[in-house]
């Protein structure tokens, strides 16, 4: 009788299986080439985490979409890459609404004055097949300083929804917000500022 069950057992787990090995996988890779071109910054799945100490309490995040931008890139000549992407710190998110009216007031990001930030790359370096090191000028409240982003490229495919080609790449690199004259409350909240990157472009 045992030897049935464990023969059912196993006669039921083959479709299953069977289907698992079926299911397709992810249509990004990292190997999967780009064509030359420019193509658009994807707004709906790029975005800007950035993190800083609370206080030596905590460890407190929040995040930026982009609203437009783009990439020049060839990958036979991956030290002329361009990219120019904007973010609207109007649309920030945090975790309460009141820490955000507090972010985008004069106190810090003034965003009436200043609705949007920018970076702009001034050079990449290649370190691999997949990774490089990227410079740029990054603007936030009127105050452009430059920034260094370690960079690396997550995958490109077709988008089965779209059946357009998407591609993206994940960056980071920390600042000092006070060279942006977002210095308040330091140093009892953390001048350094990390950021990760997650830009997604489409043709």
């Amino acid at each position: 009788m045992r030897y049935v069950i464990a023969a059912a057992l196993m006669a039921a787990a083959v479709p299953a299986v069977a289907q698992m090995a079926a299911a397709p996988a992810m249509p990004g890779a990292p190997t999967t080439r780009v064509a030359a071109g420019t193509y658009q910054v994807d707004p709906a799945h790029t975005q800007v985490t950035w993190e800083v100490n609370h206080m030596g309490f905590s460890m407190l995040q929040g995040q930026f979409g982009a609203s437009g931008g783009s990439i020049t890139i060839d990958p036979a000549k991956p030290a002329q890459t361009k990219v120019d992407v904007t973010f609207p710190i109007a649309d920030l998110s945090v975790t309460s609404s009141q820490f955000a009216t507090h972010l985008k007031s004069k106190d810090f990001f003034d965003v009436a004055a200043n609705p949007n930030a920018r970076f702009v790359s001034t050079a990449v370096t290649p370190r691999g097949a997949n990774r490089a090191t990227m410079t740029g000028n990054l603007t936030i409240k009127g105050i452009t300083k430059p920034v260094t982003l370690d960079v690396t490229f997550v995958g490109a495919g077709a988008n089965p929804m779209t059946k357009k080609l998407n591609f993206g790449f994940r960056a980071m690199g920390t600042i000092k917000r006070s060279d942006f004259g977002l210095g308040m409350a330091v140093p009892i909240v953390s001048d350094e500022v990390k950021l990760t990157v997650n830009a997604a472009f489409t043709a």
